[in-house]
């Protein structure tokens, strides 16, 4: 399946979006007009939606299109190997904030300095071909920043992005009618679920509300992290036990 691939040459993300604004009511006019617009076709509505409902849609749906959310989160997994070559160690880290311009640059200068040579490196994510990179990028381009090579993929064709290995494609095997989670193969597969705690429903009241970015940003890592355990699956190896995994924090200390 991917036999071929050295996991310690895979860099593995997830991101956490948010509405832009914490209400429908606080966007712009022009924006409201938009969005009306958009909470029409997202919710599927025949009929005239209520003032109350396009509110209501604007807070449970507006993180999913980048043109009305922002990232608070990217987190990302490294994997390494002891000095014998033998036991892997794993390293998640975020890069989170308020700031989306600065959590963008972070990640942004992670992929400039390490993942320039595309033909040795790769980038692996739960959905990433749909979501995750596609998002990063529309927040560059509104942030006014320059892509870096890792993810500037416009104009280029599938196969022409090798390096980009999306564990939910790979589970559907040529099935494009098929959406699988994340959390569905960590039950079928047999190993721990990154949901015991919240999911990404809950994620914009988590920000928005209790301001708990550290909270969010454990959520995110543990959606990389088992995004490696199912890349390992794949790749018929043993999953990492707690030991084995480390969470780095700003001071370069890991937890």
């Amino acid at each position: 399946m991917i036999d071929h691939i050295d996991i310690g040459k895979v860099l593995f993300l997830d991101i956490e979006t948010v509405s832009g604004k914490s209400s429908f009511e606080e966007l712009s006019p022009a924006l409201q007009s938009l969005w009306t617009t958009k909470a029409k076709q997202v919710t599927r509505s025949v009929d005239e939606m209520s003032p109350e409902e396009i509110s209501a849609s604007y807070k449970d749906r507006a993180a999913i299109y980048a043109e009305f959310g922002k990232i608070i989160c990217i987190s990302v997994g490294f994997v390494q190997r002891d000095k014998e070559g033998n036991t892997l160690k794993l390293r998640l880290k975020s890069f989170a904030g308020d700031d989306e311009f600065a959590v963008l640059e972070e990640f942004a200068q992670l992929l400039n300095h390490y993942y320039k040579n595309l033909t040795d490196i790769y980038l692996c994510g739960h959905n990433i071909r749909e979501f995750d990179i596609p998002y990063i990028c529309r927040r560059m381009v509104v942030n006014g920043m320059k892509l870096p090579l890792a993810v500037n993929l416009a104009g280029k064709k599938p196969w022409e992005v090798k390096h980009l290995l999306d564990t939910m494609e790979l589970w559907k095997f040529g099935d494009n009618k098929a959406y699988t989670s994340l959390n569905l193969l960590s039950a079928i597969l047999d190993f721990p679920t990154p949901k015991d705690d919240m999911d990404g429903s809950q994620v914009g009241r988590v920000y928005w509300e209790e301001k708990d970015l550290d909270r969010i940003s454990f959520y995110c890592e543990k959606d990389v992290l088992a995004t490696v355990q199912l890349f390992l699956r794949y790749q018929r190896m043993d999953i990492l036990r707690d030991e084995q995994i480390s969470h780095v924090r700003d001071d370069g200390r890991a937890a």
